[in-house]
C-alpha cells in the first residue's frame, strides 16, 4: 500500500485540487491556492473558494490565495511568518485546478504554472526544502517562465476568457510580480 502522506517531511509540498487539499492540509502552517486566472463567470478567483471550502469543522488553517501575479508577494509573506514563528512554517502548495462538464476535476496549466511559479520564489528566499511534486512544478515553470503569457493565454480557460473580451484580465494575470497583495481566502477549520 502506498503512503497516503508522503510529502509530510518536506516543507513545501505541492498537489491538486480539493483532494490535494484534504491530503496535505491538515499537517501545514498554511496552505496557498494557485489559482492564475479569474473565473469566467465572477471576475474572481475560480476554483480557489471550493478547494478552501472542502473541508468543515475542528481546527482552523489559514488559506491564502496565489497568482502569477502576487507569488514573490506570496513568498515573503510565509517568510515572514516563518520568522515570527522561529522555526520551519510548513507550506502546502495547491493548484486549483478546473472543473470538466461532468463535473469531475481537471487540471489546469495555467495553475500548475503558478503554483510552480510560487516554489520557486520561495526557494529563491531560502525556504527550499522541497518534496519532489513541489520540485516538478517548481521546474516546469522555470522552464516554461518565457512561454508563460503564451501558455496561459492559450489554455483553455485563457481562451474563455479571450472569447468573452476579457483581454485585460488575461494579460493582467500573467504580469508576474505585480502585485503585493496577499489575499486571506479564510480561515478553514479541519476535521479533527
Amino acid at each position: 500500500m502506498i503512503d497516503a502522506t508522503p510529502q509530510q517531511k518536506y516543507q513545501v509540498r505541492f498537489d491538486w485540487g480539493q483532494g490535494g487539499f484534504q491530503t496535505l492540509a491538515d499537517s501545514a502552517d498554511v496552505v496557498i491556492i494557485a489559482d492564475a486566472l479569474p473565473s469566467l463567470a465572477t471576475g474572481g478567483l475560480r476554483e480557489a473558494t471550493d478547494v478552501a471550502s472542502a473541508t468543515a469543522d475542528a481546527t482552523p488553517i489559514r488559506v491564502i490565495a496565489a497568482t502569477l501575479a502576487n507569488r514573490r508577494a506570496v513568498a515573503e509573506w510565509v517568510l515572514t511568518r516563518q520568522t515570527e514563528k522561529g522555526g520551519r512554517f510548513s507550506v502546502a502548495i495547491i493548484a486549483a485546478g478546473d472543473t470538466r462538464a461532468d463535473g469531475s476535476f481537471q487540471p489546469s496549466v495555467e495553475d500548475l504554472l503558478a503554483a510552480g511559479a510560487v516554489i520557486d520564489a520561495l526557494t529563491d528566499l531560502g525556504i527550499d526544502h522541497c518534496s519532489p511534486d513541489a520540485a516538478a512544478a517548481s521546474a516546469a515553470f522555470v522552464g516554461l517562465k518565457q512561454a508563460l503569457k503564451h501558455l496561459v493565454s492559450a489554455s483553455q480557460s485563457g481562451q474563455a476568457l479571450l472569447a468573452a473580451g476579457r483581454a485585460d484580465d488575461v494579460t493582467a494575470a500573467t504580469a508576474l510580480d505585480s502585485s503585493d497583495v496577499v489575499d486571506e481566502i479564510r480561515t478553514v477549520l479541519l476535521p479533527s
